[in-house]
Order: C-alpha cells, then sequence, then structure tokens
C-alpha cells in the first residue's frame, strides 16, 4: 500500500492528468470544427479546374499543373471533416483525373482537353450521385481568377515539389 502523500499525489496527478486530456480533446474539436468541410474546399476545387483548362489552352503546361496540384491538396481538410467523402475525392482525382495530368505533363492540348471533358463528366455524375445533381460543373468562357497571365510558355515539370 502506498503511503498516504504518495497516494494523494498520484490522485491529484491522475486529476490533472485527466483534466488536460478533456480540455485536450475539446480544443481539438474545436479545430476540427472550424476547419471547412467538403462545400468550401470544392469552391476552391472548381476554380482551380477552370483555371487549369485556360493554362492548358494557352501553353502555361506548369500553371495548369499547379492547379492540379493545389486542387487536390485544397481537399485535404475533409480527411478530417469527412472521411468518406475524401475518399471518393481520392479516388476520383487518383484515377479518373490522372488523364488529365497525363495530358498536361505530355503538354498535349488534345489529350488534355478530351480528358478534361472526361473528368468534367466525372465530377457532374459524382455531384449527382451524392445528392448535388443541381451542381453541374460547365467549362467557363474564361477563367475564374482573370489576375493571372495563362500564356506563359512553361512545361509541368516547372512546378516545384
Amino acid at each position: 500500500m502506498l503511503k498516504r502523500p504518495m497516494r494523494t499525489m498520484l490522485i491529484t496527478v491522475a486529476a490533472v492528468l485527466a483534466a488536460t486530456t478533456a480540455s485536450f480533446a475539446a480544443d481539438l474539436n474545436d479545430v476540427i470544427g472550424a476547419l471547412p468541410k467538403f462545400a468550401i474546399p470544392m469552391r476552391e476545387v472548381g476554380d482551380r479546374f477552370q483555371n487549369m483548362y485556360f493554362a492548358a489552352k494557352d501553353g502555361n503546361w506548369a500553371l495548369a499543373y499547379y492547379m492540379s496540384k493545389y486542387m487536390n491538396g485544397a481537399m485535404n481538410p475533409a480527411k478530417v471533416t469527412k472521411p468518406d467523402e475524401y475518399g471518393m475525392w481520392k479516388s476520383f482525382y487518383d484515377d479518373t483525373f490522372a488523364p488529365v495530368n497525363k495530358a498536361i505533363f505530355a503538354k498535349d492540348f488534345k489529350a488534355f482537353e478530351k480528358e478534361y471533358a472526361a473528368a468534367m463528366n466525372g465530377c457532374n455524375q459524382c455531384h449527382a450521385g451524392m445528392g448535388y445533381g443541381f451542381i453541374k460543373v460547365v467549362k467557363q468562357r474564361a477563367p475564374s481568377d482573370i489576375g493571372i497571365d495563362y500564356k506563359v510558355p512553361s512545361k509541368a515539370e516547372d512546378v516545384p515539389k
């Protein structure tokens, strides 16, 4: 049996640890609650998806790949906030979208345009399948971000790792 002072100290330490753990869990839940769920990152995905087209069309392949890379990265909060939906996104990006990236690296606009249209169709099918059929992606007439020079000659490999 522990002596009374030692037992009291261990009980006090256990109580402090329990309170700290509960406080940490509450703080962590607050942080998770503040992360964007799925709609906010998807808005960024949509803008980058549109910009990518204009970059590829004008031969700025690095910008096209940059948009693709950060379009994918924009979805990272959903790993925590919406893991099931993130799994669908990851599958879309890794599988359905892969031919778009391949065309970007090949600097092949004809292939890019074909795969981009197929990816857009995949987006719309996914939206419909998740109950969001009212969100239909179309190719814009102009990029989402007009403050970028889409005509800078480049290649996908120019994007820093």
